[in-house]
């Protein structure tokens, strides 16, 4: 059934309903077939031995994978998601524990955005998850392994000691995007998390497939966080579809001549989503309970301690935090140093983990030192 309605999920989900299980649409004969659907159905030749059979092997495939087919008549179907009336009649999972315990035993968020994500973008997406990951009420964060915002996502949750569930818009024989694959297997293989797809194995990311993904990814979890993302971009789409599911939607307000915060802020003036302006307020908006307290490094004491009070590292890394994406010509300017002393120093900040530095050369601080 998911192979034959997978577009049309409100059709499978009536049949179920109307004959109480998926087996009885297939026991039915021609005629049943075609009083039931119309003399001219497009689904009436397909619903037969044949199908089943293809159905059996394909299963018996992603067995071999290490994946399985989970129904939502199932007990370990994602709860949230069997609410939604367009919710898929079966997802493949790849997964080393049940899925009751990857959909079911915690909360699930959702963070979706650019995949140009911008480094402010970056670092509230770990600022955030490292707040949740401070609650009592531990969540797993759910995106759709895509670049940018997605993978940060994922990488920030499983640092921060939280689970994770990539949602793919292809077969999880088609990792996309392929450069993705080491991670996918990884997080396939970590108690809790999960990679999960309603589209069949050897299924391309087609353009069309990503907002039938989006909507799992939305219906799945108690709230949506949209982190970046230009009025038209696939996030936006997310962050709809969670709303429309009656479901908590919150935006990571940006400069408002800044292309990738223009979604965001359209969001919150449209009263869509909530701003996130104060992590405290939000996590507990979230229901999640307060997050304990986290005490960053400071970054001055920081530099002082490993390269002393007078050493020029000192002033260069504080005059990156004051600049996020500050680049290391305007460095090289505002000090008054020669360009080959600033690269040098960012190469050894860089090194030692006290920055980041883009193919453009802009330098920023990392998260965790404030």
């Amino acid at each position: 059934m998911n192979r034959i309605f997978g577009y049309e999920p409100e059709i499978a989900n009536r049949i179920i309903d109307n004959l109480g299980s998926a087996s009885a649409l297939f026991e039915l004969n021609e005629d049943d077939l075609r009083g039931l659907f119309g003399p001219f159905s497009k689904y009436c030749d397909r619903i037969g031995p044949r199908e089943i059979e293809v159905a059996a092997r394909e299963i018996e495939y992603m067995s071999g994978l290490g994946a399985h087919f989970t129904t939502i008549t199932d007990d370990g179907y994602p709860r949230l998601l069997k609410e939604c009336s367009d919710a898929p009649v079966g997802m493949y999972v790849k997964s080393c524990v049940s899925d009751d315990e990857v959909f079911n035993s915690r909360p699930c968020i959702a963070i979706v955005g650019t995949r140009g994500l911008t480094s402010y973008g970056r670092e509230w997406c770990r600022r955030i998850v490292e707040a949740m990951a401070r609650t009592k009420m531990k969540p797993c964060i759910v995106s759709g392994m895509a670049l940018g915002t997605d993978i940060c996502a994922h990488e920030a949750a499983l640092e921060a000691g939280l689970t994770s569930i990539g949602v793919m818009p292809s077969g999880l024989d088609q990792i996309y995007p392929s450069r993705h694959r080491g991670f996918a297997e990884r997080l396939a293989g970590i108690p809790g998390c999960a990679l999960a797809s309603d589209y069949p194995p050897d299924t391309g990311a087609a353009k069309v497939n990503f907002v039938r993904r989006n909507r799992i990814i939305a219906g799945m979890s108690r709230a949506t966080i949209l982190i970046e993302s230009r009025p038209d971009g696939g996030g936006m789409i997310t962050a709809r579809l969670a709303s429309s599911y009656g479901r908590d939607v919150f935006s990571l307000p940006g400069r408002i001549d800044e292309d990738c915060s223009m979604g965001c802020n359209q969001l919150i003036q449209e009263k869509i989503a909530e701003p996130i302006t104060d992590l405290g307020i939000f996590i507990e908006s979230l229901g999640l309970g307060k997050a304990s307290r986290h005490r960053a490094k400071d970054l001055r004491a920081e530099l002082e301690d490993r390269y002393g009070k007078e050493s020029s590292m000192v002033r260069v890394g504080l005059e990156i935090r004051k600049h996020r994406d500050i680049d290391i010509s305007e460095l090289s300017a505002r000090l008054d140093m020669p360009y080959l002393e600033i690269s040098t120093i960012c190469s050894t900040l860089e090194a030692d983990g006290i920055i980041s530095i883009d193919l453009l050369q802009r330098c920023s601080i990392n998260v965790k030192i404030v």
